[in-house]
């Protein structure tokens, strides 16, 4: 057999099993918002400690701080679209 008639064979098997896979990617897809949560917390642990080591730094490490969690916190969102998108699209 050759590539092309097991790439067909498979994409014909999962169109059979219908919409339950769709579901299992868009779970998968919110998983990125718990990567998402730990990034962000290890970020706010870290800042904290640079503050409590260099008080007077407080103000730049804090600004630097908001803008990587913003950053980070974009993915978990983007994966939470991809879900909604995944999960109600139209035929």
């Amino acid at each position: 057999m050759d590539f092309m008639t097991i790439l067909t064979n498979v994409l014909t098997a999962l169109m059979e099993v219908g919409d339950g896979l769709k579901y299992i990617g868009a779970g998968l897809a919110v998983f990125t918002g718990f990567a998402a949560a730990i990034g962000e917390g290890n970020v706010a642990a870290h800042a904290v400690d640079a503050m409590a080591r260099q008080p007077e730094m407080a103000g730049n490490i804090r600004t630097t701080m908001l803008i990587g969690q913003a950053v980070s916190e974009t993915t978990g969102l983007y994966g939470l679209i991809i879900a909604f998108l995944i999960v109600f699209q139209t035929k």
